[in-house]
């Protein structure tokens, strides 16, 4: 199913280095939708059939492109919902018991969560037509409640791997993460997750630096030394595991990690329930960082002056975002 909508902009890097159209993946945190009514109603739509992977996970099979996948976003039920139920003991009813409770305290806070697999770009229009078939069907965003911390994530396939690109593209977020997070307008519940904090000062003033030149393993290693967390705004992990699994291993831990050749992009909220919200502001939003990435002299000059801004004292809170909007944005 391919639907046209000219209303979404595409990056200015429309292929990888092998010529192949990039990819893109998109995934969404909602409420309103339990979880196998969630699957039918995404499966219908997509014409795709719904395949059990747990208690807790159902796969959307079908797709040209990979399975979708809706689940529970909650690591320690899916293991559970992953497990045999042995014959009836006490011990097998304990567990049972345990799991059940855990299933009903965690229904009211943790959302169910749609994810796609790598689409080419010019499948992201059906994302949007499957986001309004959603909301009609009762699907609830980040601020239908307060204690709702629902995101949209994007996984833009790298256009290539050599350690000036992703460095360029890391130095355009850098620059930008400001306005794209007053943008998003985070709501409270959100930022208390720790799921998308800033990049730290010296990180970015280290990256910034017009001598910064690193080889591949110098690049991953030194966000690792200061960022060796999922808890980023631009989670390059899975980016960095793809490339090199081992030396991530040496610094995180952590199963949710799962290798790709992508940006894990993850500021935006999601508004499902909201009429006429859609990807396109956030998507355009996540745009600007790849255009601001691939002007090499538009970089230069906003890198030089972003650090100027870090380096002032006496700046103002939220000055350098409107400086963004007015001087280096697209």
């Amino acid at each position: 199913m391919t639907t046209r909508d000219d209303s979404l902009q595409m990056p200015p890097q429309l292929y990888t280095t092998e010529g192949e159209e990039r990819r893109v993946g998109v995934e969404l945190e909602m409420h309103g939708l339990e979880l196998d009514q969630l699957a039918r109603v995404a499966a219908r739509k997509l014409d795709l059939r719904v395949v059990d992977a747990g208690r807790y996970e159902r796969l959307l099979c079908g797709d040209a492109a990979g399975d979708w996948e809706v689940e529970l976003d909650f690591a320690l039920l899916k293991r559970m919902g992953r497990e045999d139920r042995e014959p009836s003991s006490l011990l097998t009813d304990l567990g049972e018991t345990a799991e059940t409770l855990l299933a009903m305290g965690a229904e009211p806070l943790v959302p169910v969560e749609l994810v796609s697999p790598p689409l080419p770009l010019h499948r992201l229009p059906e994302i949007e037509s499957l986001i309004e078939h959603l909301r009609e069907a009762g699907a609830l965003g980040t601020s239908s409640r307060l204690r709702y911390a629902f995101g949209m994530q994007f996984n833009p396939e790298v256009p290539d791997t050599a350690p000036e690109t992703l460095r360029d593209y890391l130095r355009a977020f850098l620059c930008l993460h400001d306005w794209l997070d007053e943008r998003a307008e985070i709501n409270f519940t959100r930022r208390l997750t720790s799921y998308i904090d800033a990049f730290p000062r010296h990180y970015a003033l280290k990256v910034l630096a017009s001598t910064y030149a690193p080889d591949i393993t110098g690049l991953i290693r030194d966000y690792l030394i200061d960022n060796p967390t999922r808890n980023r705004a631009l989670d390059l992990l899975p980016l960095f595991a793809w490339l090199d699994g081992n030396l991530v291993a040496r610094y995180v831990q952590d199963e949710r990690v799962k290798p790709r050749p992508t940006f894990h992009y993850r500021l935006p909220n999601c508004e499902i329930d909201r009429p006429g919200w859609g990807l396109k502001q956030a998507w355009h939003d996540w745009l600007e960082v790849e255009k601001l990435a691939t002007d090499q002299d538009r970089l230069n000059a906003c890198c030089r002056a972003y650090q100027r801004h870090l380096t002032d004292l006496f700046h103002l809170p939220g000055s350098w975002a409107r400086t963004v909007e007015m001087e280096w944005l697209s």
